[in-house]
């Protein structure tokens, strides 16, 4: 029998998803420190950055079990991914909560978010999602980046797209369609959210 102590993150997994336990506990302790530290530096506050902790290992255990985790060798990666959604859900469901009404006598009408600076919260998921959208955006075929980045970055119209790639303005837009179409599917598969 192989010592648990010296496989790889992805036979931990594969070997936790068939029953062994001891497996998922190697793989917490290893990146415990990481993802915890992640979690804290953003979001500042032990008690919440405990519970997101916590619920980061949580959902990944539910993938797992439900055999959802896609071997990719980079569960680093897949368990930041899911600690940095969790945390942009928090800020959202933070968001939501501070929202007044202004039918309220005791509250100041001007006193309201979309007035004020953007905190340092949405700046920083701001700049997550555009990572986000990056990331995305290369792990397109060629061709289907080519024409976005024309498109979203360089603002031509498809006519122009057509005429510097040298094809149809049909196949431009349907290079288009299937870009928007595998951003989604990408996005879906990776647990990526892109809005605020």
């Amino acid at each position: 029998m192989v010592n648990t102590l010296s496989m790889t993150d992805e036979q931990l997994v594969k070997a936790y998803a068939q029953g062994n336990n001891e497996a998922f506990d190697i793989i917490l302790k290893r990146h415990q420190d990481k993802v915890y530290n992640y979690i804290l530096r953003v979001i500042k506050n032990e008690d919440i950055a405990n519970d997101i902790f916590q619920e980061t290992f949580v959902k990944a255990i539910l993938t797992i079990k439900q055999g959802r985790y896609t071997e990719n060798g980079k569960f680093p990666a897949w368990i930041s991914r899911i600690a940095h959604n969790l945390i942009i859900d928090y800020y959202r469901q933070e968001k939501s909560e501070n929202l007044q009404s202004a039918d309220l006598d005791d509250v100041d009408v001007l006193n309201r978010k979309e007035l004020c600076e953007d905190t340092i919260e949405d700046a920083i998921i701001s700049e997550q999602i555009r990572d986000d959208v990056k990331y995305l955006i290369n792990e397109l075929p060629h061709l289907q980046r080519e024409v976005l980045r024309m498109r979203y970055y360089q603002n031509m119209s498809f006519k122009e797209i057509a005429e510097s790639t040298g094809v149809s303005i049909n196949t431009a837009l349907g290079r288009m369609r299937y870009a928007i179409l595998n951003l989604r599917r990408i996005a879906a598969e990776k647990d990526i959210v892109l809005t605020l």
